[in-house]
């Protein structure tokens, strides 16, 4: 039988006939959703991974981009609703770490709650710096400015048609992520796991552990070696970490109606 959501443009990946959890991915800030089908293997078929493609990104970048976070998260919500027939977590990293987190804010008080958030390398969000628009400097600031993260090859860098390409989707998750405003309320009823990286210059340590004012059903935080781009150079102990986390979760099910899994999971810590 064919995956009902094979044609769905905001998905990539394969599907696992023996999944009992679904784990949706964001990208961060420039990234490419292909990144997270790696994963696949490596979580075993249990785990059915699902990177998010963002219009006017990957694939789809011959449509329109999105710079309104908000707008961006209920659309997010409703394809995530699409897609509630098994269980799901979220994982996010960066600017995915924000919409995860969000789209798991709106999904709590609908009628399909996540089973867990997994967010990496991002500030807690009520701690979020208000910095310099990022997606208004000029191409050479920019480049500069990845740079600093280490995440874009120098050679990509440097082939400046290469990045004629690019600049304009990292322009488009910069305003995102300069978009985006923290709004208090309630904690998230499900497990939250927050990974870090010890030297990253992007998320300073001390705003790291705050993000467990957000979880509802308790918070671990997991530091890993390297930058901001940890989630690449430890992808092994990164992605361990992840199947860990969701073991609890991947015991054989059998699939279930869109909304059914609305209550959230009970931790008792």
């Amino acid at each position: 039988m064919l995956s009902p959501y094979r044609a769905d443009p905001w998905l990539v990946g394969q599907r696992q006939p023996s999944a009992s959890l679904r784990l949706f991915c964001f990208s961060h800030a420039g990234g490419h959703p292909a990144a997270y089908l790696a994963w696949q293997e490596l979580l075993g078929p249990r785990v059915e991974v699902r990177a998010v493609q963002l219009p006017g990104r990957a694939m789809r970048f011959h449509e329109r981009s999105r710079r309104h976070f908000g707008s961006l998260c209920h659309e997010l919500v409703q394809m995530i609703q699409r897609h509630a027939d098994l269980p799901f977590a979220l994982f996010g990293h960066s600017l995915g770490a924000l919409l995860a987190f969000e789209v798991a804010r709106a999904c709590a008080s609908g009628p399909c709650t996540p089973r867990h958030l997994i967010v990496s390398g991002c500030s807690a969000p009520r701690q979020q710096p208000q910095g310099r628009p990022l997606h208004e400097l000029d191409d050479a600031a920019l480049c500069q400015e990845l740079a600093r993260y280490h995440g874009t090859p120098a050679e990509v860098l440097a082939d400046r048609e290469l990045m004629q390409l690019l600049l304009p989707v990292v322009r488009d998750d910069f305003a995102l992520v300069h978009d985006y405003r923290y709004r208090t309320a309630a904690r998230v009823p499900l497990p939250l796991t927050v990974l870090a990286g010890r030297d990253d210059p992007a998320v300073p340590a001390e705003l790291v552990p705050p993000w467990a004012e957000e979880a509802g059903a308790g918070c671990e935080v997991h530091w890993f070696d390297g930058g901001h781009f940890f989630v690449d150079s430890a992808r092994a102990a990164v992605v361990d970490c992840i199947r860990r986390q969701l073991t609890s979760l991947t015991c054989p099910a059998q699939p279930r109606a869109p909304g059914s899994w609305a209550r959230p999971l009970e931790r008792h810590e």
